[in-house]
């Protein structure tokens, strides 16, 4: 007797292939493949550099040239005992930073089982871990790409352990924290800004491209202004001392890495009478027309902010600017005032990486080749210091070429992004003459989560015929 068979054709259904194996595979396979996700490389990258970098600064590895874990071990842990005895350290002249600094050299506190350096670089790796993080979530975002994440993650390589040895890098996240939310969170942004500015003043720079009317503009502004007083005023009344930094920035003088030093170190061999002399904090030039020069570099200074309010002029953006604007316009004003700064400090160099791995996850930005010079001026920088250090303060020939090749690039790199910022905003009509590129629309914020209802419902109102609303041609719908 013979059974029936269940299939109606009596054929028996193909098996479907098996996907477990290429679930199964190794992520050197997968790489091998092309099929290894984007993120997870950028993980993997990270994780590996950053490895390097702990093993340098617990002094696993020895790097040539001076300690440069000696800023973290010395000066920031006897800062934090000052701070502790409820006083800031104004007899400190290496002290010259806004009262939101005491929340970073007080940070390590936090990690009361490990030794102050060791909290520290823990606290610097957090705050790494965390730029990655957002960077690689705004880069999944429509119009967005995951270039910034790997911007990111070879700056800070690039500059070597002197970006997990100053707190610069905890700044640093802050900025790059406000310039993501600006769009969709001005209040967040604005309370950012704040808090970065009382930390190390430059992320004040980051309002540039901000914009100055329309309800974005007053949360931001609000926000800002709201929390910059309140932690002013928080920080003057909790410690005497809270704005002594102004009297110590006033007079530092020309550093040996700065722009303007390059003319003494070439005047050296030329028998130029003056030295270098350790003052606040730094190396220094002392002796004739170093005065004149630091007053020239605080002159082009002025001359950048100077440039950068005439841009806002010429460029209209007083409702919502285009993302792609505003993190340019951050990323340029940080630029030109490290560039024109009497003190260009190695750790510098991360406030213009981390604002141009922001700028390098919006398709629409123009600042690629720029953020690349200053990526390769990163580079030159962890080899100027502390590998050459010893050459740049003796101004001998390969320590003069390699600093004077590292500026030229942050130069470069400044004026091109100037000159970017500029065209892609204020463009030439037919007669020769500028005309501001105007601003944008501003977009709607995106609802929170649980609120889709309310926000959606007006979308859901039925169209007239020709799916186009009373008063609007299809012509000026696409044109808008």
């Amino acid at each position: 007797m013979t059974m029936a068979s269940p299939h109606p054709s009596g054929a028996r259904p193909t098996a479907r292939p098996s996907t477990a194996p290429a679930l199964r595979r190794r992520p050197v396979e997968r790489l091998r493949s092309g099929r290894l996700p984007v993120g997870r490389l950028q993980l993997l990258c990270w994780a590996a550099t950053r490895a390097v970098l702990l093993l340098c600064v617990l002094k696993v590895l020895v790097v040539p040239g001076p300690d440069v874990t000696s800023d973290v071990a010395v000066i920031y842990r006897n800062w934090a005992e000052v701070l502790r005895s409820g006083s800031f350290p104004v007899g400190d002249v290496t002290w010259q930073y806004p009262p939101g600094a005491a929340l970073a050299v007080l940070s390590p506190g936090l990690l009361p089982f490990l030794s102050y350096p060791h909290a520290f670089f823990a606290l610097l790796l957090a705050a790494d871990a965390a730029v990655l993080a957002l960077l690689v979530r705004t880069g999944r975002r429509p119009g967005h790409r995951p270039a910034g994440a790997w911007v990111w993650i070879a700056g800070v390589a690039l500059l070597g352990p002197t970006g997990y040895a100053r707190y610069d890098l905890m700044v640093t996240a802050v900025a790059v924290a406000a310039l993501c939310a600006a769009a969709r969170r001005p209040r967040l942004s604005g309370a950012l800004i704040a808090c970065g500015a009382l930390l190390k003043v430059w992320p004040v720079l980051l309002l540039c491209g901000a914009p100055l009317r329309g309800r974005r503009a007053r949360a931001l502004w609000g926000a800002a202004a709201v929390c910059g007083a309140a932690l002013t005023l928080g920080c003057a009344l909790a410690a005497p001392g809270a704005f002594a930094f102004l009297t110590a920035q006033r007079d530092r003088g020309t550093e040996v890495e700065s722009l303007g030093a390059l003319v003494f170190h070439g005047a050296r061999h030329l028998g130029w009478p003056g030295e270098v002399v350790l003052r606040y904090g730094s190396l220094e030039f002392v002796g004739p027309l170093v005065p004149e020069v630091s007053a020239v570099a605080t002159a082009l200074t002025a001359a950048a902010l100077g440039w950068l309010l005439w841009w806002r002029l010429r460029a209209g953006l007083r409702t919502a600017p285009r993302p792609a604007v505003w993190c340019d316009a951050a990323f340029t004003a940080v630029l030109l005032a490290t560039v024109t700064s009497r003190v260009i400090s190695p750790q510098y160099l991360l406030w213009p990486v981390g604002l141009g791995a922001v700028c390098l996850t919006v398709r629409a930005s123009r600042q690629t080749l720029p953020v690349l010079l200053v990526l390769a001026a990163t580079g030159l920088t962890c080899w100027e210091f502390p590998l050459w250090f010893d050459r740049v303060v003796a101004s001998d020939g390969p320590g003069l070429t390699l600093l004077l090749l590292r500026d030229a690039l942050l130069v470069w790199a400044a004026l091109l992004a100037a000159r970017r910022l500029w065209r892609t905003t204020v463009r030439r009509t037919a007669d020769g003459t500028e005309e501001a590129d105007g601003p944008v629309p501003e977009p709607d914020p995106e609802p929170a989560p649980g609120e889709e209802g309310a926000d959606a419902a007006p979308s859901a109102a039925p169209q007239p015929p020709g799916g186009h609303a009373p008063g609007h041609s299809p012509v000026r719908s696409a044109r808008s």
